[in-house]
């Protein structure tokens, strides 16, 4: 099995120190970076399986460096920040990160959600890899100007193939799956992030903005969308 490379991004020496030795003595191998205008030319040239990543940096903030890090890659990211602020936590989720957790912390808990992502990720990277996708396939669902293939990894609308980053277009494949189907937000959590997921249901509500942001077109009548369903959950509505 290959060893997992983590990439740390924090201006403490203390908590780098600190983090380094937990991530090491589980076999990881680690790289870290300090400054935040150096992070992204260490992120391409470490190439990590998982980057954690501190909101507050000198030169660039973890925010930028992590909407730089989405147009390119979709390696997971742990957010890290000692603000308490709810809407830095949204803004994090919105611009891609898998997790966010807040400092203090205790090491053994960033070691637990590291693997928890991780073992996320290892099971996309080993789903079955096709030439061709059939409709009808369990791994595909498709509407009228609609369709979404867990095997590629594709979304397309109208004919046209839009980028999804794997947790959106899990959960819209699992909403699609399951039409005109209520789903409160821990269900959801519960199925497309699982149970060793350590956020809390709002990162449902971010994700779901981000797709609707993606795939609907108030202008084109469509035969499909995805409701909110006050004080309930989402759905996959179809007419």
């Amino acid at each position: 099995m290959a060893t997992n490379k983590v990439l740390l991004v924090d201006d403490d020496p203390g908590i780098i120190e600190v983090l380094k030795l937990y991530f090491e003595k589980e076999g990881y191998q680690v790289s870290s970076c300090m400054q935040g205008d150096k992070a992204l030319t260490v992120f391409h040239g470490f190439s990590p399986d998982i980057v954690i990543l501190d909101l507050m940096l000198p030169g660039m903030d973890g925010n930028d460096i992590c909407r730089e890090i989405r147009k390119t890659s979709d390696c997971p990211i742990i957010m890290l920040t000692a603000r308490t602020d709810t809407l830095d936590k949204i803004v994090g989720l919105e611009l891609g990160a898998d997790d966010y957790i807040p400092k203090p912390f205790e090491p053994k808990e960033v070691l637990a959600r590291v693997k928890a992502v991780l073992r996320r990720t290892d099971k996309r990277d080993q789903a079955p890899v096709a030439s061709d996708s059939k409709e009808g396939s369990a791994d595909v669902i498709t509407y009228p100007g609609f369709s979404v293939d867990k095997i590629r990894y594709v979304v397309s609308v109208d004919g046209n193939e839009i980028y999804m980053p794997p947790k959106e277009l899990e959960l819209l494949f699992f909403l699609a799956s399951n039409p005109n189907r209520v789903f409160t937000r821990e269900q959801l959590l519960e199925n497309v992030w699982g149970y060793d997921f350590y956020g809390e249901s709002r990162t449902v509500d971010v994700h779901i903005k981000r797709i609707r942001e993606k795939i609907e077109n108030p202008d084109r009548e469509q035969n499909w969308s995805i409701k909110t369903v006050w004080s309930k959950g989402y759905k996959f509505e179809t007419r």
